[in-house]
C-alpha cells in the first residue's frame, strides 16, 4: 500500500511517498498553497490509490504542541472533510527542515524552498516507517476499500511521475520498487548505519583523548567533523539509492499535437529498460499491441471522462508531457499518469468555467484547442480560436483540412482509397468540417496548454478566414475574396499539399 506524507506549510506543503512494503520514503515535490491544494493533494491520492496520509506535527524544544501543531491539526480536519475515508496519522517533525537543507546542499548547489519542504516530508515518513511495526493496525480498515479503487482504475499502479513536471534531480522521482531490490536497498543502508555507529564510537574515544591532551577545544572540533561525516554519509547513501531506483525508471513522452495513434505507435517502440544495466535475459519484453489495445480500451476514474459522449476515445485528453514510469509499469498506469496531468490542469486553468463562457462544454472547448494544435504554432494559437469561434457562432462550416487528414487517419491511414485532395475533401466523416457543420465528433488531437488556453482567451479580433502561407507566415482576412487573394499569394505550394 502507498503512503503520502504532507509537510504542511502556510506557503508550500511537501510532498513524500512510499510504500508499505519497501518502507523507503522518497521527496516527489511539493503544492503551492493557493487555494488548489486540495484538488491537487485529492488527486495525489487517486493516483497513488491511498486514503492514508503521515502529517509531520510541529513541536516546541520541550516536546510541546505550538501554534503551528493548531494549524496542522486544522488542516487535517479540513483535509479529512475533502477526501471521505481518509486515514490521517502525525509524526513528530523536531529539525526536520534543517536536516532536509542539510542534505540538499550535501547533494546539490542550487535549489528552491520547495525542494526543502519535499525533503523534510521524506524525512518524517521514514521516521513514521521506521517506528512503525505493524502497518495493519492502521490499514486494515481501508485496505479494502483502496485495493477495490486500485482495481477499478489502476491495477498494480506502479506507475511514477513528477509532482512538479519541472522536478530532474534524481531525489524528486517517485518509484515504486520489487521486493528483492527493497531488500538489497535496506541492507545497504543497514550497513551504512552499521558503519557510521563503529565510525561515532571511535572518534568519541578520540575526543575524550583530545580533551585530556588538548583541552577542550580540540574535542569541539572533532565533534564538529563527526557531525559533517556523519551529514555527509547520510548524503551519499540517500543519493545511492536514489541513483539505483531511477535506473530501473524510463521517461514517455507525449507532444502537443500528436494523436492517440501516435502515442500507441510510440509506446510498442518505448525502452522500457531505462538506464538500467541488467543482463539481456532479465530485460523487458516491449509492451504488445494487445497490451496497448487493452489500456485505450480501459475505464479510468476522471469527472472530466465521465461526461463525453457515447463511442468518444481518450483523444485530447492524454495531456501532452514528460513523465518518468518504473520499468514495469503497465500501459495503464501510463495513460492514467497522463489523464491525472489533464484532470490537474482542467482543475488549475478553471477550463470548464472559462469554455462555458464561449457556449462550450469541455468536450467541445477541448475539442476545439484540439484543431487550434494541429493549425497555429502557439502565438497564433489565440487568433486562430477566434477565427473558428466566429465561423461557429455564424454557423460558417469551419471548412478545416486539419480535420480531414484525422478523418482519413481513421478509415484511410495509408491513403489506398483517398489519393488525391479532391476525393479526400468529401469523405463523409463526422470529423470533416468541409463537408459537415460545426465542431468535428471530438478532438483530433492531444493539444498542448497553449492551445486549450486560446480557446478560453481568443483574441479580440474578428477575421473569418487564415492560411498558413508558403514563408511559414499565417494571413488572416475578413472576406472570401480577400482568403482567396492570400491563397493566390502567399500559398501555391503548401495549400496543395496532399492531406
Amino acid at each position: 500500500m502507498k503512503i503520502i506524507c504532507l509537510d504542511v506549510g502556510e506557503k508550500r506543503i511537501g510532498v513524500a511517498r512510499a510504500d508499505s512494503a519497501t518502507r523507503i520514503a522518497v521527496p516527489i515535490g511539493f503544492i503551492e498553497v493557493n487555494g488548489t491544494e486540495w484538488q491537487e493533494i485529492n488527486r495525489i491520492a487517486r493516483i497513488n490509490s491511498t486514503n492514508l496520509f503521515v502529517l509531520g506535527l510541529p513541536r516546541s524544544n520541550d516536546g510541546n504542541e505550538t501554534k503551528q501543531s493548531l494549524y496542522v491539526r486544522n488542516f487535517a480536519k479540513t483535509l479529512a472533510s475533502k477526501i471521505p475515508g481518509i486515514k490521517i496519522r502525525f509524526q513528530d517533525e523536531s529539525l526536520t527542515s534543517v536536516t532536509a537543507e542539510e542534505r540538499l546542499k550535501a547533494r546539490k548547489k542550487k535549489y528552491e524552498k520547495g525542494e526543502i519542504d519535499a525533503e523534510a516530508a521524506s524525512i518524517i515518513l521514514q521516521d513514521f516507517l521506521e517506528n512503525l511495526k505493524n502497518l495493519s493496525d492502521i490499514t486494515a480498515s481501508g485496505e479494502k476499500k483502496v485495493a477495490n479503487n486500485a482495481k477499478k482504475t489502476n491495477p498494480s499502479n506502479k506507475a511514477t511521475y513528477f509532482v512538479k513536471n519541472t522536478a530532474k534531480e534524481v531525489g524528486e522521482t517517485v518509484t515504486g520498487i520489487t521486493k528483492k531490490e527493497a531488500k538489497k536497498v535496506q541492507l545497504n543502508t543497514r550497513i551504512v548505519k552499521h558503519k557510521m555507529k563503529s565510525s561515532t564510537k571511535a572518534l568519541i574515544s578520540l575526543i575524550v583523548l583530545a580533551v585530556v591532551i588538548s583541552g577542550a577545544v580540540g574535542g569541539v572540533f572533532l565533534v564538529k567533523y563527526i557531525k559533517d561525516e556523519r551529514a555527509r554519509a547520510r548524503a551519499e547513501e540517500y543519493a545511492r539509492q536514489e541513483a539505483e531506483m531511477k535506473a530501473a525508471t524510463f521517461d514517455f513522452t507525449i507532444k502537443p499535437g500528436e494523436t492517440i495513434f501516435d502515442v500507441k505507435k510510440n509506446l510498442l517502440n518505448v525502452d522500457r529498460n531505462g538506464n538500467s544495466d541488467k543482463p539481456d535475459e532479465e530485460r523487458l519484453e516491449n509492451y504488445t499491441q494487445a497490451e496497448i489495445d487493452e489500456a485505450f480500451n480501459a475505464t479510468y476514474d476522471y469527472p472530466f471522462l465521465e461526461d463525453l459522449p457515447d463511442g468518444a476515445t481518450l483523444e485530447g485528453f492524454l495531456y501532452p508531457e514528460t513523465l518518468n514510469f518504473y520499468s514495469e509499469s503497465s500501459v495503464s498506469e501510463i495513460l492514467d499518469a497522463f489523464l491525472a496531468e489533464m484532470d490537474r490542469v482542467i482543475l488549475e486553468n478553471g477550463l470548464i468555467e472559462m469554455y462555458q463562457q464561449h457556449g462550450l462544454s469541455l468536450f467541445q472547448g477541448v475539442t476545439l484547442a484540439s484543431v487550434v494544435q494541429k493549425e497555429a504554432a502557439s502565438p497564433e494559437q489565440p487568433t486562430v480560436a477566434q477565427v473558428f469561434l466566429s465561423r461557429l457562432n455564424l454557423g460558417i462550416p469551419m471548412g478545416s483540412d486539419v480535420t480531414v487528414s484525422y478523418a482519413l487517419d481513421v478509415v484511410d491511414p495509408e491513403r489506398q482509397t483517398y489519393r488525391d485532395n479532391s476525393a479526400a475533401l468529401l469523405i463523409d466523416s463526422c470529423y470533416n468540417t468541409r463537408l459537415h457543420g460545426g465542431l468535428p465528433c471530438g478532438p483530433i488531437s492531444n493539444p498542448g496548454l497553449n492551445a486549450l488556453l486560446a480557446v478560453a482567451n481568443p483574441s479580440d479580433t474578428t477575421y473569418l478566414y487564415f492560411l498558413t502561407g508558403d514563408d511559414g507566415l499565417m494571413y488572416y482576412s475578413y472576406t472570401e475574396y480577400e482568403h482567396n487573394q492570400n491563397i493566390y499569394r502567399h500559398c501555391q505550394k503548401l495549400c496543395n499539399v496532399a492531406l
